[in-house]
């Protein structure tokens, strides 16, 4: 079957557009084709610096021929509905219909028959449509009237062969043919081609252009180590950089450069990202030392007649330059005290509705502080920490360099003399900003991460800035997710209910006290209690004359409980890799309990308690005693059957006696197990109710006439409920 061979030949297309460009033009070119009734045996795309293509294999050489009968009114119907119904179905004669009949009577039938379409004429058709609206993150516009052409950069000649026949596609002036170009300096043709096959073999030969990405990226990789390797050196790979080198380069070379050694007396990080950043060049380590060495490894997009060599020394004055300017910050940063800068912190927005970052400091340094002993830090350390962890965002570096902020902090931090904790706690109180991101363990950098992302997330939600569907502008899923690893990896016993009610209380109080200082409002006091929040204010005007009132006020934070699901959420996600399903997490958090870490220990008890034998049958028996109890409460009244039996009850059934004689030294077993927080061994407890369940059910009748057995059967199964409840709510777990 033909082959569609489709290649765009521009000027330089950014690296980073490249990947998404060629998904885009499969989904776009997919559709279309699709929609026109044409399928195909595979789909490939390329792109490079200077093209963007594909080929398909396997499309038939026309669309299949359609055959469509459509129903039309009864053979007496009104002129007005037969004429209705010819404009639908495209026919200019009702004669041209055939009668057919049905028990209600004589029908018009039109039958309408399509022939094929070449592919040829459908992709003719469907081309310069997807061109002009290519979704480009960011286009140009070039020319003027018909020929104005609106593309990354500016489009030179389109490739569009259908089983070797040129189909002349017409966009932006430009008439599709069967002629490409290769590498400007090594082979740039021009190139008449015939199919893919040929279209590679001499862009490949004498072109000297690799079609393929990764195969790029493979050939970028491999000499890049090759001459790292043959200095003694080892480099430091980069996935994102080698993504966009091979974007950068059609025929990829790697040289091995020099740097002045004298840099080496900057920070690492500032050397490797004026590389990666500025340059696009790879960092160099010494194997022996573990340190960078002075050399980088830059991608040339030619092979040059002195081996490199002045390529990669010109590489080398650029990126000397570039590492003036960042000794230049660092110098100049170093003569600033971090308190110092922190103190410029009010001149930085956080958020229209949240205040500047130092009004954020504040918050985080009062939260960490009272984090401090739950991760076994010290609150001294934690609030300075926090004090100082947002620094460095208004140092000349870290304006240079964003990924920077924290890290510089660190830095600034030991130069000043501070303890390597609080130095530490500076640059990771970011972390995670992944799932692969290290979790900070160290106490006060846990406290300091944990304050910052808890009062992130308070903020937010204390003026309704949510995540919607797809959208978290404030990436507030991963702040909640960041919480969660912390306090996991610190196995640290800390209440999530207090904590987040600790901060709204924060928030509101500053919210407050922005409102306040317009008004001439001063904040006397605040405290927190059960959700509500107090606070006592004095207001005063000199304009008339009025002395110093107080009042007091109070009201109630609505959004923790919203919150509290949104970890419960997020907690779901976390726990999945661990085979952990989300109605087990509902199960466990119905109960109330807002320690993450014991919630987790839980629900992984339950899972793994369920995943047995005696964990389904269990979970079946109270299943069924549950649905009785909840037909029968609606009869007697909910809870109509809580509470002991009878004083005087004799059970009757030998299975009644065994699951009382069960519950009685199940219930007890399961409390203490929880109460110790030995979550296996309340699954354990509950686990020997299994057989005693199953035995009653199958011979004893729970609804029996006698109201007595009736009642106080009922109020067994009411027990069983409650001592599955001791370990989580069950009603919640489906099967």
């Amino acid at each position: 079957m033909p082959q569609l061979l489709l290649e765009f030949f521009s000027e330089e297309i950014p690296a980073r557009m490249q990947p998404r460009a060629e998904a885009d033009l499969e989904r776009l070119l997919s559709a279309a084709l699709k929609e026109a009734g044409l399928g195909w045996d595979s789909f490939r795309t390329f792109a490079g610096p200077r093209r963007l293509g594909c080929v398909i294999e396997g499309l038939p050489a026309e669309t299949d021929a359609v055959r469509e009968e459509r129903k039309g009114p009864r053979t007496d119907a009104p002129e007005q509905a037969l004429a209705g119904f010819m404009r639908g179905a495209g026919i200019d004669s009702i004669d041209q219909c055939e009668v057919r009949e049905d028990k209600k009577g004589a029908f018009y039938v039109a039958v309408i028959e399509k022939p094929g379409v070449k592919t040829a004429d459908v992709i003719a058709n469907v081309v310069p449509d997807m061109v002009k609206n290519f979704p480009w993150p960011k286009s140009m516009k070039f020319g003027e009237d018909e020929k104005a052409q609106r593309w990354v950069r500016p489009l030179q000649r389109i490739v569009c062969l259908f089983g070797g026949e040129v189909v002349p596609v017409e966009v932006f002036g430009l008439t599709a043919g069967n002629v490409t170009e290769g590498h400007r300096v090594h082979g740039p043709g021009p190139f008449t081609v015939n199919d893919f096959a040929d279209y590679t073999a001499q862009l490949e030969g004498e072109g000297h252009v690799l079609l393929d990405r990764k195969r790029r990226e493979e050939i970028i990789l491999a000499g890049a180590k090759k001459v790292c390797a043959e200095a003694g050196l080892e480099l430091i790979e980069d996935a994102g950089l080698l993504t966009e080198v091979a974007g950068l380069a059609e025929w990829p070379v790697p040289l091995l450069g020099q740097m002045d050694p004298d840099f080496l007396d900057l920070p690492p990080e500032v050397i490797q990202l004026s590389m990666k950043t500025h340059q696009k060049y790879f960092a160099v380590r010494d194997p022996k030392t573990g340190q960078l060495a002075p050399n980088f490894v830059v991608i040339a997009n030619q092979e040059a007649p002195d081996g490199g060599a002045a390529i990669a020394a010109g590489n080398a004055r650029v990126l000397s330059a570039r590492l003036s300017d960042g000794r230049h910050f660092w110098d100049n940063d170093r003569k600033t005290p971090l308190s110092d800068m922190a103190g410029e912190l009010g001149k930085v927005t956080f958020h229209q509705k949240l205040g500047t970052v130092a009004d954020k400091v504040e918050r985080v340094a009062a939260l960490a502080r009272e984090l401090a002993p739950s991760v076994g830090a010290d609150p001294d350390l934690a609030e300075k920490a926090a004090r100082l962890s947002k620094a460095d965002l208004v140092s000349e570096m870290v304006y240079e360099f964003p990924e920077l902020q924290g890290v510089m902090g660190r830095y600034y931090a030991l130069e000043q003399g501070e303890p390597a904790e609080v130095a530490d706690a500076i640059r990771d109180h970011y972390k995670p900003q992944g799932p692969s991101d290290a979790v900070p363990t160290a106490p006060v950098s846990a406290a300091v991460a944990l304050a910052d992302k808890l009062d992130t997330l308070v903020g937010f939600w204390a003026i309704d800035e949510k995540p919607t569907g797809s959208k978290d502008p404030f990436a507030l899923r991963r702040a909640a997710l960041g919480v969660i690893r912390i306090v996991s990896g610190t196995d640290s016993a800390i209440s999530l209910r207090t904590i987040l009610l600790e901060g709204f209380r924060k928030q509101y109080i500053h919210i407050a006290s922005r409102f306040a200082a317009f008004e001439n409002i001063t904040l006397l006091d605040s405290t927190i209690d059960n959700g509500i929040v107090h606070l006592e204010i004095a207001v005063s005007s000199q304009e008339r004359k009025v002395g110093l009132v107080k009042a007091k006020f109070s009201f109630e934070i609505n959004e923790t409980s919203d919150l509290l699901a949104f970890f419960a959420d997020r907690l779901k996600v976390h726990l999945k890799d661990d085979g952990i399903s989300h109605d087990v997490i509902d199960a466990v958090f119905a109960l109330g309990d807002d320690d993450l870490v014991r919630v987790t220990n839980r629900a992984r008890a339950l899972q793994g308690f369920l995943d047995t034998e005696d964990g389904k049958a269990l979970l079946a028996g109270y299943k069924r005693a549950a649905n009785i109890l909840k037909a029968e409460e609606k009869k007697d009244g909910e809870g109509a059957f809580e509470g002991d039996l009878d004083g005087d009850y004799a059970p009757v059934e030998a299975e009644e006696k065994a699951l009382i004689a069960a519950l009685d030294q199940v219930r007890p077993a399961a409390s203490k197990a929880v109460e110790a927080e030995d979550f296996e061994g309340a699954m354990a407890a509950l686990a020997q109710m299994r057989a005693p369940v199953d035995a009653f059910f199958d011979k004893v009748t729970v609804n029996d006439k006698d109201e007595t057995l009736r009642r106080n059967r009922l109020r067994l199964l009411a027990m069983i409920r409650k001592a599955a409840h001791t370990v989580a709510d069950f009603s919640r777990i489906e099967g």
